[in-house]
């Protein structure tokens, strides 16, 4: 029964768990990379949030920009 559901005949494949154990270490490098990554993108939002609000603050006069005559 344990042959069956292991899905083929025979001990473990040795190349079967290297693959398997590459593959787990690839998994637990890609979660870690995405958690820094949605730190960083957490912290670059906080600061784009607190620039929009800095830039709000101040009133400056700008004239607009005329458009270029072709």
């Amino acid at each position: 029964m344990a042959k069956a559901l292991l899905g083929y005949v025979g001990g473990s494949d040795p190349r079967l768990l290297a693959e398997m154990r590459r593959l787990q270490q690839r998994v637990q490098d890609l979660e870690s990379e995405l958690v820094r990554i949605q730190a960083e993108n957490d912290a670059l939002s906080a600061a784009a949030h607190h620039g929009d609000s800095l830039l709000d603050s101040i009133d400056i006069d700008v004239p607009k920009a005329e458009p270029a005559l072709t």
